[in-house]
């Protein structure tokens, strides 16, 4: 049976992999199960056998293609002294990220993945443990939350916790923080911006700093 699973994983890292490469190359918009099958050498009923759609695959890829966020964002946090200031960091760095690769961000936290779409979060940190290597303590439950909502207010718990924010502000500063990220995403997406991505992530990032000083100041 190990054999067999180890068969299996190794499976299953080859379309991942044939994904990315795919990603890389042609754009994410340009996926599709025959090209996959191809490029890892197998034909497309195979791919079934592992993955149940190809927003599965396409949300594994990008989740390898965002490695240097989780990278980035570890280092972010490290720099805070207080865990308001963690959740100040992690949407700094979240928001510089996501209007670089808006597309990425799309198929990991904004793409409908079907049924139980946490557990491919799961699956992915199962398969590549290696990616959550220094990453603070603090963070690793938000990282393993692919619903951007409760991924913010895992953190944000943290403050409320140590007294920097009431928690009867909790929720509101959570909706109006992850609503603002997800309007600008989808100008972006959408190709509504009247001006640059670097505007769009320096006025969101502003935004967001904003709610957050008005709901915590006394």
């Amino acid at each position: 049976m190990k054999n067999k699973q180890l068969q299996m994983s190794r499976m299953w890292k080859y379309f991942v992999e044939a994904t990315v490469e795919i990603i890389e190359e042609e754009g994410i918009s340009k996926v599709t199960i025959r090209k996959v099958a191809d490029r890892a050498g197998y034909n497309s009923a195979t791919i079934y056998n592992y993955f149940s759609e190809l927003s599965h695959l396409v949300f594994f890829a990008s989740m390898r293609l965002l490695r240097d966020y989780v990278e980035d964002v570890s280092q972010y946090v490290k720099k805070a002294d207080t865990p308001l200031e963690q959740y100040v960091l992690a949407w700094e760095c979240f928001c510089r990220h996501s209007f670089k690769s808006p597309e990425l961000f799309h198929a990991v936290f904004m793409m409908d993945l079907g049924d139980q779409p946490e557990r491919l979060m799961e699956r992915y940190y199962e398969t590549y443990p290696a990616d959550l290597l220094d990453v603070p303590e603090a963070i690793q439950p938000s990282l393993f939350e692919r619903n951007v909502m409760k991924r913010g207010r895992s953190l944000l718990v943290h403050a409320v916790e140590a007294g920097q924010v009431p928690e009867e502000k909790l929720t509101g500063i959570n909706e109006m923080t992850n609503l603002i990220w997800q309007g600008m995403m989808s100008a972006v997406l959408n190709n509504r911006l009247e001006y640059d991505i670097e505007t769009a992530e320096e006025r969101t990032i502003g935004y967001i700093k904003e709610v957050i000083r008005e709901s915590t100041k006394g």
